[in-house]
């Protein structure tokens, strides 16, 4: 299959203003709109619907890229008014995927922040970030900058279904290895956790597992969550591939979100299993979704 179509846009401003309560960053940045990564439980495909494109195919083979990102941000920085706030990197869509490779828009940004001495975290599933290294490190002796790589499994063949067009999961923690060794924190986002397909304990513990060998700074874990067209989209993956799962998720997410008690069981397994990998458990805030809890759950293995 041919690559995505790229289509060069203007931005003018790039800068995020995030309000959600509990976030630990007040600013987000996206170069890109569109993510050839196709994953098939992105939340951030129904953004394409805001350019009447649809967030399916579209969502992987059209993406926008913001070739004035690095100038319009350096101006944003250079305000007198910049606070120098967290500001997070891939909040939307990875921003290392494929079109990085010839834009470089990510890596002007992140030089960007340096040079303005603000702090980041990025989000991404691509190997691509270990060729910015060098600005990394500049950006771990200065402001900061934490890095978290996206593994929703360690089973090579079930992410290729679940991710297919991303790095297999051993190449990113790998990656992720050779970033905290140059002092770089580095971390896995368990995420999203995938009901009945990624949410026994022994896929949970083994990508726990892979994180410590990795020399992972963190864990953090959640639970997939299906707004608008997403679930559409989603809906048609496991219609295909685990026909079997959709009276679960029919039970577990009429809404956006799981209930809290299914949320809370994960959660709470993850900790369990975190704990005994080293890693601190977590201060939790309740998350959005209904109270009642579901009927009792057979929760099934993906084959």
């Amino acid at each position: 299959m041919a690559g995505p179509k790229l289509v060069e846009i203007r931005c003018k401003s790039l800068l995020n203003r995030v309000n959600a309560p509990g976030m630990s960053f007040g600013w987000s940045i996206n170069p890109y709109r569109g993510c050839a990564h196709a994953c098939v439980y992105c939340y951030a495909r129904r953004y394409h619907e805001y350019l009447e494109l649809g967030p399916g195919e579209d969502f992987e083979q059209i993406v926008f890229v913001k070739v004035n990102a690095v100038e319009v941000l350096r101006r944003e920085l250079s305000r007198r008014s910049w606070r120098r706030d967290e500001v997070a990197i891939g909040t939307a869509v990875d921003p290392y995927q494929p079109a990085e490779g010839r834009y470089r828009l990510t890596r002007g940004i992140l030089e960007a922040l340096a040079d303005y001495e603000t702090p980041c975290s990025i989000v991404t599933k691509n190997s691509m970030i270990l060729r910015d290294l060098d600005v990394l490190e500049r950006l771990s002796r200065g402001p900061g900058v934490s890095v978290s790589f996206s593994v929703t499994t360690v089973d090579p063949s079930l992410a290729r279904r679940l991710e297919p067009d991303t790095p297999p999961p051993k190449r990113r923690l790998e990656v992720m290895r050779r970033l905290a060794e140059a002092g770089v924190r580095a971390g896995v986002l368990l995420a999203p956790v995938l009901p009945g397909i990624t949410d026994d304990r022994r896929s949970l513990e083994a990508v726990i597992r892979a994180a410590a060998e990795h020399g992972a700074a963190f864990v953090h874990a959640a639970v997939l969550r299906l707004q608008g067209s997403v679930k559409d989209v989603y809906r048609e993956f496991l219609a295909d591939e685990v026909p079997g799962l959709l009276p679960l998720y029919e039970r577990l997410y009429p809404a956006a979100y799981a209930p809290w008690s299914y949320q809370e069981r994960i959660l709470d397994e993850v900790a369990r299993i975190k704990a005994r990998y080293g890693f601190p458990r977590p201060v939790r805030k309740r998350s959005a979704g209904p109270a009642p809890p579901p009927a009792p759950v057979q929760l099934a293995l993906f084959g």
